[in-house]
């Protein structure tokens, strides 16, 4: 499996002086998800933590409900080693296992039941790391009723519980981190070049660990966009908070759904576009 981080050298100028510099540079790598023996889609992603973004995005994408519906579950990390989950002969983690070099790069997933045809009309988001939803992202969903809130220290204190834990993001920059959190402390955190593939990570450790997402918050250092609130939204989470911006579309999409959306999180300083009634000033 290739490293998250690479050391490459390259040219770093101050304004004043070119020096040759050897830094970490965060990887971005493909893989490709078959179910049931049927080729869906390829990520492009950090390598790590690839069975939790197989499996938040099949929930995500309804493609199954729940962690019960997953037979087996095989990431092909290189050509002798594998990640297995096996819940029947209590496999969950890397085992050595020789395997074809052409596997190398794959992600197996054998469901209960046979796959669900998905809709042909794939949608490419915004994310980085080119984002592919089936959602037709058009809004037509309930409102959410939560009344989870939480106020302006906690939330700069869950930022930088936040930036706290972006470990990859300390070492090379170039990659984006969101955490899982209650208004006291965070819960799940993930790191990934696609802001996207964070939140579905999120989601495949919360379905492994039995960790509910409803009525939670989630935290998050990329822009938020239609796919990352849509994303949001199928986890039940009220309350979704960025370092940085929401587009338009993510703010109407926050009003029409009941959920609250703060961006540009500084400290005790913050933008709150929708759902302020959750957010308590003091």
């Amino acid at each position: 499996m290739p490293d998250p981080i690479s050391e490459l050298d390259y040219i770093e100028f101050d304004g004043e002086r070119a020096t040759r510099v050897a830094r970490p540079v965060i990887a971005e790598t493909p893989w490709v998800l078959y179910v049931n023996r049927r080729e869906l889609l390829t990520f492009m992603c950090s390598p790590v933590g690839l069975h939790q973004l197989a499996l938040g995005f099949l929930v995500s994408e309804g493609v199954i409900a729940e962690l019960g519906d997953v037979w087996q579950l095989k990431v092909y990390l290189d050509e002798d080693r594998v990640y297995m989950f096996f819940p029947e002969a209590g496999l969950d983690g890397e085992l050595a296992m020789p395997t074809c070099a052409e596997a190398t790069g794959s992600i197996d997933v054998r469901l209960r039941a046979p796959l669900a045809a998905r809709p042909e009309k794939r949608i490419l988001t915004s994310g980085c790391g080119g984002g592919v939803t089936f959602d037709d992202l058009s809004g037509e969903r309930p409102p959410l009723r939560g009344d989870v809130q939480v106020s302006a220290s906690q939330i700069g204190e869950l930022m930088h519980q936040l930036n706290q834990g972006a470990t990859l993001y300390r070492a090379s920059r170039g990659v984006h981190t969101s955490g899982l959190a209650s208004a006291e402390r965070l819960l799940v955190q993930a790191e990934d070049v696609g802001r996207h593939n964070t939140l579905d990570k999120i989601r495949g450790a919360c379905l492994l660990r039995g960790q509910p997402t409803r009525d939670h918050l989630l935290l998050s250092s990329g822009r938020i966009s239609t796919e990352m609130i849509t994303k949001a939204r199928k986890m039940e989470v009220p309350i979704v908070i960025s370092r940085t911006s929401p587009t338009i579309a993510s703010i109407r999409l926050a009003q029409r759904w009941n959920m609250t959306l703060i961006g540009y999180v500084r400290g005790r300083q913050m933008r709150v576009y929708t759902g302020a009634e959750r957010v308590l000033f003091r």
